[in-house]
């Protein structure tokens, strides 16, 4: 229902992106590791088991593309919803943030939370046929799965800490981990949030507004039918990517407003003969939870556990879910944030920080019609974000 309300709505947008040099369509169909070492950069596979038993993947650039040896300055990059690892390279080279780091001398490793397709195992359960499998939302993906991370990458490389780079879900997971696992604050550098997701009361997009309001019967359809996966990755919608947003193509007018009319009106921004690659990695599915725990967010306002309703007294103990604190966050922090962002509003990014107390910084990003993907794959990211990342990063 979904996809078809999408591009209902997209059938009313009108778009109007300017050419630029196109994509290479192939890297829809490759694995990250394969975009990777396609042009011409080192790439590792790693596994991580959680302490729960999902088994998760990490795709490593140990490197830059004309280095030898293995960087000493380990960073976890870490997708938003419904997406991957795939995110930070298959805008290319001179593009894809994962490149840029490791051309900056940046050992990259490119994290996958629990339930995306490259992270779609368990050491006991079937996601195929385990209802239990999907029994978790981004709450677990910050106190279990990023920590399962993050002792990895230490273990592996012998460093005492990293920098981490979150973006929109990407951003949640970390607070909830800093937060819940306080004692990871000592294992970052600094941490670095694009599009942060904490407080949502004031965000614009209509599909996540609609979402919120239906989002107490939409969770007790999804419980009640037993759909446990959210918008898993498939070769239909590859094939729908190749085949309607490709470059001369009519309809590739309505792929360029399905991301419009969830993150903002950015057509300036948007590159539109990436859309078939971009389809060919998103959706890179989620449990239907991750969804529902947004929903919620909007509609009460607050940044909180997961809400179970008449089981929170078993759960938590309490009729509530357990508010964040955000108190607890000490490692240093940078949140980037735009005014055309419909995800992240910016009065809900300064409460985040007002609350996060002085380890927070924040910097507003100066083109205006900067959108919540942009920061992906927006054509001026290096230029507007990264290189200001980078070079906070240098300061610690």
């Amino acid at each position: 229902m979904q996809p078809v309300l999408i591009l209902f709505i997209s059938l009313f947008l009108y778009s109007s992106a300017s050419p630029i040099v196109p994509a290479d369509d192939e890297d829809g169909h490759l694995t990250v590791p394969e975009i990777i070492t396609k042009y011409g950069y080192p790439a590792e596979v790693h596994n991580v088991v959680t302490s729960d038993g999902y088994i998760l993947t990490l795709h490593r650039i140990p490197h830059g593309k004309n280095m030898d040896t293995v960087s000493t300055k380990p960073v976890l990059v870490q997708h938003g919803l419904l997406s991957s690892s795939a995110d930070w390279v298959i805008t290319g080279v001179e593009h894809g943030l994962g490149f840029i780091l490791a051309d900056e001398g940046y050992d990259v490793w490119l994290g996958n939370g629990r339930g995306n397709y490259n992270s779609r195992n368990h050491t006991t359960l079937d996601p195929n046929t385990d209802a239990e499998f999907w029994h978790f939302s981004w709450h677990e993906i910050g106190a279990i799965d990023i920590p399962a991370m993050i002792d990895h990458i230490l273990e592996t490389t012998g460093q005492p800490n990293l920098y981490y780079v979150g973006h929109s879900q990407g951003t949640t997971v970390f607070y909830v981990m800093a937060t819940t696992r306080p004692e990871y604050n000592d294992k970052i550098k600094a941490h670095f949030s694009l599009a942060p997701i904490a407080y949502m009361k004031h965000m614009t997009s209509p599909l996540m507004q609609i979402l919120a309001y239906f989002v107490g019967p939409i969770d007790a359809l999804f419980e009640m039918i037993g759909w446990n996966e959210f918008l898993p990755n498939n070769e239909l919608i590859t094939l729908a990517g190749e085949t309607l947003c490709k470059d001369e193509e009519v309809t590739q007018a309505l792929c360029s407003n399905v991301l419009f009319v969830m993150c903002g009106y950015s057509p300036s921004e948007l590159n539109e003969t990436i859309l078939p690659v971009l389809m060919g990695h998103l959706p890179a599915g989620a449990s239907t939870r991750q969804v529902v725990h947004y929903g919620q967010e909007i509609v009460s306002g607050y940044f909180r556990q997961y809400d179970f309703g008449d089981d929170n007294m078993d759960v938590y103990g309490s009729s509530e879910p357990p508010s964040y604190d955000l108190s607890l966050i000490t490692a240093p922090s940078y949140l980037f944030y735009s005014h055309n962002d419909w995800m992240a509003a910016e009065v809900d990014v300064v409460r985040l920080c007002e609350e996060m107390g002085d380890s927070c910084n924040k910097f507003l990003v100066s083109e205006d019609s900067f959108n919540h993907l942009d920061y992906l794959i927006g054509m001026r990211a290096p230029e507007l974000v990264y290189a200001k990342v980078i070079s906070l990063m240098a300061r610690h």
